[in-house]
């Protein structure tokens, strides 16, 4: 990639920006508009999970081929690529004629979206090659995650207050199409050195297992196990398989010897528990608010933002305390906010009381704004740098991953405990709201533990002993690269 101007570069990074924007946005946006597609749409517990999972479902299966893909055939052409694919999936988005068709489109949407992040990642570290720039580039990618943290609420409950659910996707027309002709016209194309090389059977893999599992879970309050056995035996199978295949490939697509370091193991299952109570988070607080206390789409959003305010303002402290006295005490932060915000609606029905449902809020924005900047950090810690890419996508995938399970593993235990005449219609709303705080408290107990997980991994995996053993895994994987190498080269 040629040396680009200052201005030209900081062009670079808005529009990379802009692609971030859309796609964070529009997942915080449809939280807010799902008991409108309830009502509209007939949807079911299920369905609404659906709607949400969909899209990380697909984001979290293609993340790792799109960014090996862009490193093979170009960064810029890939990017270009998702924006069309994102923009479009947004239109039919919003033309959706029912529930089922809304889904299919928001797995479309996601497909260009699986182009769009790490791409523009990859970009964005190439473009800005001093490591001080390169630094607070990523600084303000970062804050542009929160402010759609503490915009999404707002623009969608407007939206959907004064125009209905369908507007929440035309936000992504004019942004896409702004972002593709500025690509178009001022990112310069770039292709790692030596790129990956595809990993086919490894990516039907991992669809196999996300897929297969994501149904198993959602499904199950609502069918029998005849029905959803079939599909945990494949999310089995298919993870067996992973296991067994992936180490005997000399460039798999999720290398398992990864995992020999604490810190990457501790950091993976930290990004899954940490966006699982995210998702379940959202989910279960955007239908509370609108379908118990009987809030519009915007009274919501505004109640959102005790949330969504201090993960804003606590992401870009995260990432100075990340940088000065390492990823311990931001994480020790974000499991003691998220599990106290968690213990709070579970032990006494913090959304029965407006201080406690603020006080629940504000600590799990503090802990979610703790918690992303370390993730990364810690599963590159140590990693040779040669590594450090493939390192950050599995970091990347895990998120998705654990949003797309906390939106299954809460939507279906609120499922088993609200009849399903309750919650498929909102006829029945006075028996829906009097069951909800009861069939919620399971789930809070779930956002609970997933802060404890955080908690404790951030002591265990930032340790003396952790970044020993990521030393090794680090010193083991270069050498074997290098091996490589020269076998070829001979």
């Amino acid at each position: 990639m040629p040396e680009l101007s200052h201005g030209r570069r900081m062009l670079v990074l808005a529009i990379c920006c802009m692609s971030l924007l859309i796609v964070s946005l529009d997942n915080t946006v449809l939280n807010v508009a799902l008991p409108s597609l309830q009502r509209e749409l007939d949807a079911s517990t299920s369905g609404l999970q659906w709607t949400v999972d969909a899209y990380t479902l697909v984001l979290a299966s293609l993340l790792m081929l799109a960014g090996s893909t862009a490193d093979r055939i170009g960064r810029r052409r890939v990017f270009m690529s998702g924006l069309v694919v994102f923009t479009l999936g947004s239109l039919l988005c919003s033309l959706a004629p029912d529930l089922n068709w809304l889904v299919v489109f928001r797995m479309v949407q996601a497909v260009g979206g699986s182009m769009l992040n790490p791409v523009a990642m990859s970009i964005i570290t190439n473009t800005f090659t001093d490591p001080r720039e390169r630094a607070r580039a990523i600084g303000v990618w970062g804050a542009v995650v929160g402010l759609s943290m503490a915009a999404g609420p707002l623009v969608g409950g407007l939206l959907v207050d004064s125009v209905g659910w369908r507007s929440i996707f035309w936000v992504n027309l004019p942004v896409g199409l702004a972002a593709l002709l500025l690509t178009w016209r001022f990112v310069p194309e770039s292709r790692a050195p030596r790129a990956r090389r595809p990993d086919p059977v490894g990516q039907v893999l991992v669809i196999a297992l996300f897929g297969s599992l994501t149904y198993a879970i959602i499904e199950a309050p609502h069918g029998s196990w005849r029905s959803t056995a079939p599909f945990a035996a494949l999310a089995l199978i298919s993870l067996l398989a992973l296991l067994r295949y992936e180490p005997r490939r000399p460039e798999p697509l999720i290398d398992l010897r990864f995992f020999r370091s604490a810190p990457f193991s501790g950091a993976t299952v930290i990004a899954v528990s940490a966006f699982a109570a995210l998702g379940g988070f959202l989910f279960l607080s955007t239908l509370y608010l609108q379908n118990v206390r009987g809030l519009s789409a915007m009274e919501a959003g505004l109640w959102m933002l005790p949330m969504a305010v201090p993960t804003f303002l606590c992401a870009p402290l995260s990432g100075r305390l990340v940088g000065s006295r390492g990823p311990r005490l931001p994480l020790l932060v974000a499991g003691g906010a998220m599990t106290v915000s968690g213990l709070l609606f579970a032990l006494f029905e913090a959304e029965t009381s407006n201080a406690t449902l603020l006080l629940g809020y504000v600590l799990f924005g503090v802990g979610f704004g703790f918690v992303n900047a370390p993730i990364t950090n810690t599963a590159v810690s140590g990693m040779p740098l040669s590594q450090a890419g493939v390192a950050s996508a599995v970091a990347s995938t895990s998120r998705q991953l654990g949003q797309t399970l906390g939106v299954a593993v809460l939507g279906a235990v609120l499922a088993a405990g609200v009849s399903a005449s309750s919650y498929a219609s909102y006829a029945s709303y006075a028996s829906y709201a009097d069951t909800f705080v009861s069939a919620s408290r399971p789930g809070w107990w779930i956002l609970a533990v997933c802060g404890a997980v955080v908690l404790t991994l951030g002591v265990v995996t930032t340790g003396v002993w952790a970044r020993g053993t990521a030393e090794r895994a680090a010193r083991r994987l270069e050498g074997e690269r290098l091996s490589r190498r020269a076998g070829v080269d001979a």
